[in-house]
């Protein structure tokens, strides 16, 4: 294996109000993260390497630095799937790291970006109220974090449950795909997706892809 270091992007994440919740709760949270990362293996071209940290602790390593908003918001979409109280913090850093081997435990990693990744999840949780997902950019992609955390923070699993698939990478499902999926009416999912702000989050996710994919 190549010891070149690639630019990635480092998503850590911790539990909200995990101490509040049941064990089989707490592992509801993490199987479904656990399987969100799985999914998203496919858009990053290889393992995400989820992680359990601390307890209630969680990282994964992102091949592709320029879908991080995108797959921030599958995370919380997926467990927020699971009910309204299901909530994480999310922070997000990149740059270059060194590949690691298959099926390696991210507790072992110590290039920067994941020791940036971590201090920015200290910093937004000891002020809540400001965010929960949050990027160590403090320009213009910074920023779009902070609004999409503040339109998403909002979802119903029935809306989470909506938009989970159209941000699958690619030719999103149409939206009577997702309403059989679902076992839903078309207009269910239509009045779902409007809720959760799904128009101007995709056209959120085409700019900053395109510009970061036009940077690396």
């Amino acid at each position: 294996m190549s010891k070149t270091p690639t630019h990635i992007a480092v998503l850590t994440g911790d539990i909200i109000g995990s101490t509040q919740m049941s064990p089989e709760d707490l592992e509801r949270a993490f199987d479904a993260l656990s399987a969100s990362a799985e999914v998203q293996a496919e858009w990053h071209g290889e393992d995400l390497h989820f992680t359990r940290q601390r307890g209630d602790g969680w990282q994964v390593r992102l091949a592709r630095p320029e879908l991080a908003l995108r797959s921030a918001l599958a995370f919380r979409a997926a467990l927020r799937c699971e009910g309204k109280e299901f909530s994480t913090f999310m922070a997000v850093a990149t740059g270059p790291a060194t590949p690691i081997m298959p099926g390696m435990d991210l507790n072992w990693a110590s290039d920067e970006a994941f020791i940036e990744s971590g201090r920015r999840l200290d910093q937004i949780k000891s002020n809540p109220l400001t965010t929960q997902i949050a990027h160590t950019d403090i320009k213009a992609l910074g920023a779009t974090f902070v609004l999409a955390d503040h339109i998403s923070q909002s979802w119903t699993p029935a809306q989470a449950a909506a938009i989970l698939p159209m941000l699958a990478l690619g030719n999103s499902p149409n939206y009577s795909k997702v309403a059989r999926a679902l076992g839903k009416s078309r207009q269910a999912v239509t009045k779902a997706l409007e809720g959760a702000g799904y128009d101007s989050i995709w056209v959120a996710l085409a700019y900053i892809e395109n510009e970061e994919a036009k940077d690396d």
